[in-house]
């Protein structure tokens, strides 16, 4: 772009270079400014400045954003189930077992080279080389809603959104056990596990833990081999379902990683691990309208709870009466 030049206003006085342009030009974002600034791109009166430099009504700033270095990522035409689209954000309903961005051992399957194909050069770059247009992230194994910042001004809003805690995330999880209350609260902080630095954990804050909340209550109860439980989450902590709901004594149904063993009363055991971000509700970072997600369950899901059902049902019956007769014998034959 060529140098463009911009007159601060009456009403300024003493405030940071950066944040006034930052505040001037929102289509442009935080991080394309700051590496102006950086780069001595910059200048108050023709004098090169630093993005601490305070600047008063009637001075004249000029400045270059850097060149964006092209993602050296491929697109790949990977189908996505999109719920919402316009020019500036992207709603999709992300599969079981795709890896969002790309990292070390990750093919070219990722969410981000699906997203480059999709979006054919209409994405943010803020989230950097690796990460274009992602705002929020979920697990691999974890399936449901996810929101992409087409261009860098969405990409502002939206973050802004998650960091500030303002968005509403519910999710859907099948976990071992039925709870004996209908509903609750969950606040406990989390933190890294100092002995299996893979895991996270409930951790007292003086020891690291970051806080953390989480609303919970039961859709479904399958007997007292599991449960449906909708979690509403109130920050975002890595792990913080699984973690939360493990505290509690109910592992979600596949989470090897917090303890999931296989459950010999169900015909088939679970593919993955059972957690859907079923409900997303944010703001539209430039209409200002209410964007309203849903994503319904996945079939694997759905097919799991049929699994459950039977297992429930066949426990209420019990065992046939021969059946019993016949290892109270053995029993006896042994004694």
């Amino acid at each position: 772009m060529p140098p463009q030049p911009y007159l601060i206003p009456a009403g300024c006085r003493g405030r940071r270079a950066d944040k006034v342009l930052a505040e001037a030009f929102p289509e442009h974002s935080r991080v394309a400014l700051q590496r102006a600034f950086d780069a001595g791109l910059v200048t108050l009166h023709g004098r090169v400045i630093k993005r601490d430099q305070a600047v008063n009504s009637g001075d004249e700033l000029t400045f270059v954003l850097p060149e964006t270095k092209p993602a050296a990522l491929k697109a790949v035409a990977i189908p996505l189930d999109i719920l919402f689209e316009d020019r500036h954000v992207l709603a999709i309903n992300k599969a079981a077992g795709m890896i969002v961005h790309p990292g070390a051992g990750t093919g070219e399957d990722t969410l981000v080279h699906a997203l480059l194909a999709h979006c054919q050069g209409s994405l943010s770059g803020i989230g950097g080389v690796e990460r274009p247009g992602i705002v929020h992230r979920l697990d691999r194994e974890t399936s449901g809603v996810m929101v992409v910042a087409k261009n860098d001004r969405a990409h502002r809003g939206l973050a802004e959104q998650f960091s500030s805690r303002t968005t509403q995330k519910e999710y859907l999880a099948l976990v071992a056990g039925a709870p004996a209350l209908l509903s609750g609260s969950i606040r406990k902080a989390i933190g890294r596990n100092q002995q299996q630095r893979h895991k996270m954990a409930v951790v007292e804050t003086e020891a690291g833990g970051r806080d953390a909340h989480t609303d919970w209550e039961v859709v479904e109860k399958f007997g007292q081999v599991g449960a449906l439980i909708r979690c509403r989450i109130h920050t975002g902590r890595t792990h913080q379902i699984r973690v939360h709901l493990k505290s509690l004594g109910h592992i979600l149904l596949g989470d090897e990683v917090y303890g999931w063993k296989p459950d010999a009363r169900l015909r088939q055991q679970p593919p993955r691990v059972m957690l859907h971000a079923a409900h997303l509700v944010c703001t539209h970072p430039i209409s200002g309208k209410v964007l309203d997600l849903e994503a319904p369950l996945p079939a694997d899901m759905l097919r799991m709870m049929t699994v459950l059902r039977a297992a429930a049902k066949a426990a209420v019956k019990g065992p046939r009466p021969g059946a019993r007769r016949q290892k109270t014998a053995a029993h006896v034959r042994e004694t």
